[in-house]
């Protein structure tokens, strides 16, 4: 169905139509519900070549891979992040490209996709504590969105998050409730914006709880099976071992869970462990029953909301910086139990 034939079926000009699948203001509420309702039930979608010679855009989003980050490609959460961008892109009429860059040249990459009119506006994703790529889109007036924070920041910037301080400060709460008092931290990479605010909030809690963070007790690296395995062996073998095990991902608490099986204990009796789960689509937590207690928060619906937040950018640039900071859900599995008794 074109859009002559849409316009025909609900009785409405061409303009109208188009005007309402595009939101713009001038049309009322009621119209445009009734023309997206119409476009999906008939299958409609705007052609994005034509609508971007009627507005003057390229109707497509940029994606920025840097070279140092090009393993984010095949990582489930950026494909499920990806996919609620797709998502609400599809529904606007917008496409989307992925473009890769040297880490030395990324202002160069984002003024190339802007200059030539490849993109109306680009997605940031995995903001370190000091992102310089938030000034550099800033300073260049172009749309963007970034999935994440930045603490260092020092313009305003569209964002969307998660409270991983929160989240985190909850789940090292439970652990002490149960009567753990050796709880290790299997970071990500603490470079990274939301390690820092996930190992804050973890040391909070402990400190809440009268007990000191301790050195040996906290890892960092890339959040893989391996690293989860590795950091979980090394910890098991010391002379004073944790009881409880906190981990930034659900691949890495695969690998937690391997070392545990590995060392003859059981997960949830002799070692508590809580992951941080993405509710991601290829690799869910279990089904009737959580296999990990975790602290739950959608990455696709993450995506979902960047996209039309960044959307809304771009239709309306002068418009005041727009951030959303999603609550994680604690969901209570069976991997955690209270502290065993040593002596």
């Amino acid at each position: 169905m074109n859009l002559k034939q849409l316009s025909e079926t609900l009785g409405l000009s061409q303009t109208t139509v188009s005007r309402a699948l595009n939101g713009y203001p001038e049309v009322s509420e009621a119209t445009r519900e009734r023309v997206q309702a119409a476009a999906r039930k008939h299958g409609y979608r705007p052609n994005s070549r034509a609508k971007g010679l009627a507005t003057g855009r390229s109707m497509v989003i940029g994606h920025v891979i840097p070279s140092s980050s090009q393993h984010e490609m095949v990582n489930p959460v950026f494909g499920d992040f990806v996919a609620g961008a797709a998502r609400t892109y599809a529904e606007n009429g917008y496409d989307m490209i992925f473009t890769r860059s040297d880490d030395s040249s990324i202002a160069d990459a984002y003024r190339n996709l802007f200059q030539r009119g490849a993109v109306d506006g680009v997605v940031l994703q995995g903001p370190k504590v000091d992102e310089p790529r938030i000034e550099v889109l800033n300073r260049m007036g172009v749309p963007f969105i970034v999935h994440g924070r930045s603490t260092r920041a020092q313009v305003p910037y569209d964002w969307v998050d998660v409270n991983n301080t929160r989240s985190f400060l909850r789940a090292t709460r439970l652990l002490t409730e149960l009567g753990h008092r050796r709880i290790a931290l299997i970071n990500g990479l603490e470079d990274m914006d939301f390690a820092q605010r996930r190992r804050a909030g973890y040391i909070e809690a402990l400190q809440h709880a009268g007990l000191s963070p301790s050195t040996d007790l906290m890892r960092s690296d890339e959040m893989t099976e391996v690293y989860g395995h590795h950091a979980t062996r090394d910890m098991l073998q010391l002379d004073d071992p944790p009881t409880a095990i906190l981990t930034s991902s659900m691949i890495s608490a695969i690998g937690v869970r391997r070392a545990i099986a590995e060392a003859g204990l059981t997960m949830g009796r002799d070692v508590s462990v809580i992951a941080h789960d993405d509710d991601l689509s290829y690799l869910k937590n279990g089904q009737d029953v959580p296999i990990f207690t975790a602290t739950r928060s959608s990455v696709r619906q993450a995506g979902e909301i960047a996209a039309q937040m960044l959307i809304n950018r771009i239709k309306s640039p002068d418009a005041p910086p727009q951030t959303r900071l999603l609550e994680a859900e604690l969901v209570v599995g069976g991997s955690t139990g209270p502290a065993p008794n040593r002596f």
